[in-house]
């Protein structure tokens, strides 16, 4: 749960990671963008935060360190309606490889920033851009939240149990599975393609068209005849009585995914099954029901613990359903360094994981604008520069 070294003050020590090298300028949003370039600074990207001006100078005990997306990177306190303010963003840009924004479409040309402005400056950056619905599109300039991306994209109506509203799952989906994790993809392949060409471009990444893309085995079994297209009763949607969720006996819960036939076996077996006519034919849907009440009452006759000792070694795909509290206790995630520990608060540590340029969280998050003077210093900004814009009121 420790670290991989300590944390150096405020700032970070050198950086770490594949991405070394990279400088990555960020115009401070919410959720998706934000977690892209996390994702990036985690694996040694210099990431810089441009933050409104008027956050800067909040109250230091607001818990900034809680705010885990921000992590890994340095913050300037920056008015980007100051003429000033504008000309500093152009000239960041001038020197970065990669740009990061998540406005609606036309935000940030009414900056001043947009991509023409910009790589009217810098011919090679990667301007990634973070929306809802894309930068064209009846859509486009709608605004919306995770829940209505991945409705319209169609990721939303086949989550839930049989008879019951589609549920939620909270904003993976769309904000981070769909949105965060697509444009660093984005902006990833942007870059090796640059290698070639010499040239930027524009990652145009929307939650719509991720949380789309991210169905595509959806797809393929709705269009072969293998989803019926009713909720809850399928293989993955908690149809099938052996790739379901039951609670146990203390009202905590376990997860069962037997869906190869050896470890559908392993599974009867270990609860005593194998003879017992309902769960002879696996994919026999008509017993699917029946099958059910059997595992429901099962399960429900021992608490979570007891089965993992019944499970523990065995291949029957059985695993307990841990709070986000209490996965980072779990033996396996404590041995892998899955989860870790700065400051007294706990991260999700950096993925994926590189066997010869390790990434690292660089540091913990910042309070907005805390490296607002050393930050454009390392940048290429005279301390005369940074003075004037300081008394212009365009950085704070």
């Amino acid at each position: 749960m420790n670290a991989r070294g300590p944390l150096r003050g405020p700032l970070r020590g050198p950086l770490r990671g594949p991405l070394r090298g990279i400088k990555v300028l960020e115009f401070a949003g919410l959720g998706p963008a934000p977690f892209a370039a996390m994702m990036l600074a985690d694996m040694g990207a210099d990431v810089l935060r441009l933050e409104r001006h008027t956050l800067v100078g909040a109250d230091p005990t607001s818990g900034a360190s809680w705010d885990l997306l921000n992590r890994s990177r340095r913050s300037v306190g920056i008015d980007l309606k100051h003429p000033q303010g504008t000309a500093l963003a152009l000239q960041l840009a001038e020197q970065s490889d990669v740009l990061i924004e998540g406005f609606r479409p036309g935000v940030m040309e009414r900056l001043g920033v947009g991509p023409a402005a910009c790589m009217a400056r810098n011919a090679r950056l990667i301007y990634g851009r973070m929306t809802g619905y894309g930068q064209e599109g009846p859509l486009a300039g709608a605004v919306g939240h995770d829940i209505d991306y991945i409705a319209l994209a169609g990721a939303l109506e086949p989550i839930g149990r049989a008879g019951m509203a589609p549920v939620p799952p909270i904003n993976l989906l769309g904000d981070f599975g769909g949105g965060g994790m697509l444009l660093v993809c984005g902006v990833l392949a942007a870059l090796v393609e640059r290698a070639t060409s010499g040239a930027g471009q524009v990652v145009d990444a929307a939650m719509v068209d991720g949380s789309a893309l991210l169905c595509t085995m959806l797809h393929a079994y709705r269009q072969s005849g293998q989803w019926s297209g009713a909720r809850g009763e399928n293989l993955f949607d908690s149809g099938a009585p052996f790739y379901n969720v039951y609670e146990t006996a203390e009202g905590a819960y376990i997860a069962v995914g037997a869906l190869e036939p050896p470890f559908y076996a392993e599974l009867l077996r270990r609860l005593a099954l194998t003879d017992d006519a309902r769960f002879a034919a696996q994919m026999d849907r008509a017993q699917w029901p029946a099958m059910k009440r059997v595992l429901e009452s099962l399960f429900k006759s021992r608490t979570r613990d007891a089965w993992c000792a019944v499970f523990e070694g065995s291949d029957a795909c059985v695993a307990p359903v841990l709070s986000p509290a209490e996965a980072p206790q779990h033996p396996h995630n404590v041995s892998r360094h899955t989860f870790v520990q700065m400051d007294g608060v706990v991260h999700p540590a950096p993925a994926p994981r590189f066997s010869r340029t390790p990434s690292a969280i660089q540091c913990a998050p910042p309070h907005a604008g805390a490296h607002t003077r050393t930050a454009l210093r390392d940048w290429g900004v005279s301390d005369e520069a940074v003075e004037g814009l300081s008394r212009a009121g365009a950085i704070a």
